[in-house]
């Protein structure tokens, strides 16, 4: 099924996922605020790529770099020159348009003449200290990447580090983009998940493959269907100044084929810029061979909140239970904004309220839990598999009596019985198994 982004936007801001940024003064645009679930989905992402990529490798080091830093540090890596898209107007409906988004030689609004291209900075300026003169000017970082360059000698030296390895990151980057939009697929200020991984000249492609493939898997694993994502390797025309080579991980966004996220052979070009411009040596020494170089560096960039939109568009479902129109998020277990929902059968019955919310708050010990009463049993189940809770938990008339409780899974709509005493574990097992568990064995 192919989802229009229309649904997504509107199941986002109604149920607390992303909301237009100022909204209350008419917004700033396509600037967008994650809500109560919106942060958790988002948060779960960069966590599960955070355990992916640091926690369960022995090859790299964290790092949290700051936004602001040395203007020296864009003038050695190029973006005071290089970083400018070109740009173009229309001269009839007055629409802007970068011009590699362009196809023939007249606007795809209205058909209108255009303007000729010209250079569109996408830094954004900013001032330290109180003086606003141009030795106080600095920018908002556009990237990730060059906090890790600046800080490798130091992570490779203090964590005694042997190449390979490399030093992950995930943090804000800011770009004064000329077309934002698809919603929080391209904005101005976004989230980067990144890695430079240090490795010895002549090892790269091994290296610049095996990322290639670790990066594709990791959003099969999280839930994406494979028949959404593909791999496009760059044009020798399309490669950045410093790449020697990259391929997109595409994922089919309701726009289009579209990346999510880069990986690049970078070579040896960023260490070698710094260590020329700051004249400190930034060549490693390997104690093995008595060989010293400059590392080669493979970078796998992805964007948080790119991610976190591919995640929400690939989980969305409607389906037809009997007469009435099922939506479903239905996100990875790891993924989900809460994994237990607690529903009392009657919240007039205070013996029944008691019981479920003692049980919300036991499982709030090891989840994201809720606990909600605010209508009926059918519409809550409908909210829940709205926003993509795995399991809820009914507490009814019989569990007074029998001391079980209705677990209901969001996928399958599957309901089975487990004892109240033993449901805080029998919900760990599911989740962490990502399906119903028989209670009976």
């Amino acid at each position: 099924m192919t989802v229009e982004m229309e649904k997504i936007v509107s199941l986002c801001k109604r149920r607390g996922i992303i909301f237009q940024n100022s909204e209350i003064y008419g917004g700033i645009g396509n600037t967008w605020d994650y809500g109560p679930l919106g942060v958790e989905i988002k948060r779960n992402v960069k966590e599960a790529w955070w355990k992916r990529t640091v926690y369960e490798r022995d090859d790299m080091e964290g790092l949290d770099a700051a936004i602001l830093m040395n203007p020296a540090t864009w003038k050695a890596s190029g973006h005071l020159e290089s970083f400018s898209d070109p740009l173009v107007d229309c001269k009839k409906c007055k629409h802007r348009f970068r011009l590699d988004d362009i196809e023939g030689g007249s606007c795809p609004d209205c058909g209108g003449e255009l303007t000729e291209s010209r250079s569109f900075n996408l830094r954004f300026k900013t001032f330290v200290g109180p003086v606003e003169d141009s030795a106080s000017v600095t920018y908002l970082r556009p990237e990730t990447a060059q906090g890790i360059f600046v800080n490798f000698a130091n992570v490779q030296q203090m964590m005694r580090r042997k190449i390979p390895f490399g030093i992950a990151q995930i943090g804000k980057s800011f770009r004064n983009e000329i077309t934002p939009g698809n919603f929080t697929f391209r904005t101005r200020e976004f989230e980067q998940m990144e890695i430079e991984f240090f490795v010895k000249p002549g090892t790269d492609e091994e290296w610049y493959q095996r990322w290639v493939d670790e990066r594709f898997n990791w959003y099969l694993d999280l839930g994406i269907r494979k028949e959404n994502l593909r791999l496009r390797e760059h044009e020798q025309n399309e490669l950045a100044h410093y790449a020697k080579s990259c391929v997109d991980i595409e994922y089919l966004f309701p726009m289009g084929w579209s990346e999510l996220e880069g990986v690049a052979n970078r070579s040896d070009y960023d260490l070698r810029q710094h260590s020329e411009h700051s004249k400190k040596d930034l060549s490693y020494f390997d104690d093995a061979t008595q060989e010293k170089y400059i590392p080669y560096v493979i970078e796998p960039s992805a964007g948080a909140d790119r991610a976190t939109l591919a995640f929400l568009i690939d989980a969305y479902r409607e389906e037809k239970v009997r007469k009435d129109k099922r939506v479903v998020l239905a996100l990875q277990h790891r993924l989900a904004p809460i994994k237990v929902a607690v529903l009392p059968l009657l919240r007039n019955r205070p013996d029944i309220v008691e019981t479920a919310r003692s049980l919300a708050n036991d499982l709030r010990k090891k989840y994201k839990a809720v606990y909600d009463d605010t209508a009926s049993i059918g519409r809550l189940y409908r909210r829940q598999d709205e926003i993509g809770t795995p399991y809820c938990v009914t507490v009814d008339v019989d569990s007074m009596d029998d001391r079980k409780v209705t677990v209901r899974d969001r996928d399958s709509m599957e309901q089975v019985r487990v004892p109240l005493e033993g449901v805080v574990g029998y919900l760990a097992d599911c989740l962490n198994r990502g399906e119903l568990i028989d209670p009976a064995g």
